[in-house]
């Protein structure tokens, strides 16, 4: 986390004490960006202890990576604990990284916007799971996931229950350019 970043969210009123109680936090890129879009499909609608014992099972049943993942029995990947939907949204995002040739450089020369309209062309990725992506993906330091129930519901920790997604969005501007940052504690505030 930039000095910067640090110093302008821990003067926040709302969210200074956050920042002051869990200090500088980071936002690293992942190594493998089809692992990691993987990981936000197993993520999609599940408690993050369930996440975690699929991901684990699916890791365990087969290399996360395009081609294996393709050539996976589908029964094999249900047994891991992956919906049949799930399934297929996973095996879309391999054909899509397998017919693109998507790395960490591909994305890295599109802005935020654009990286989001590629993904959603891909069956089974939302904007919240292309945010994921940004974020823990490609390290992007400016993205608030307001479709994100943990980030609701620490937005309603800090300012009430009675904002908007809209009024979410608004009120997150302040963070502007380090809204990514800001979202980690927003998180922190509900774990």
């Amino acid at each position: 986390m930039s000095e910067d970043a640090f110093e302008q969210l821990r003067t926040d009123r709302e969210l200074g004490p956050v920042v002051e109680e869990h200090g500088a936090l980071e936002l690293e890129p992942a190594e493998d960006p089809f692992e990691r879009l993987v990981r936000s499909i197993v993520s999609q609608q599940v408690s993050t202890s369930a996440a975690t014992a699929i991901r684990e099972r699916l890791y365990d049943a087969v290399d996360v990576e395009p081609a294996a993942v393709l050539a996976a029995d589908e029964a094999t990947l249900r047994d891991a604990g992956l919906s049949g939907q799930k399934v297929g949204y996973v095996r879309n995002v391999a054909e899509a990284f397998e017919a693109h040739g998507y790395t960490r450089e591909h994305f890295a020369r599109m802005d935020d916007e654009e990286v989001v309209a590629e993904l959603t062309d891909i069956k089974g990725i939302g904007v919240w799971t292309a945010k994921m992506q940004l974020m823990f993906s490609l390290a992007r330091p400016d993205v608030f996931p307001v479709e994100d129930l943990g980030i609701r519901n620490g937005m309603s920790a800090l300012y009430g229950d009675d904002l908007t997604r809209g009024e979410m969005v608004e009120t997150a501007e302040r963070w502007r350019p380090y809204r990514s940052y800001a979202s980690l504690y927003l998180w922190r505030t509900v774990d």
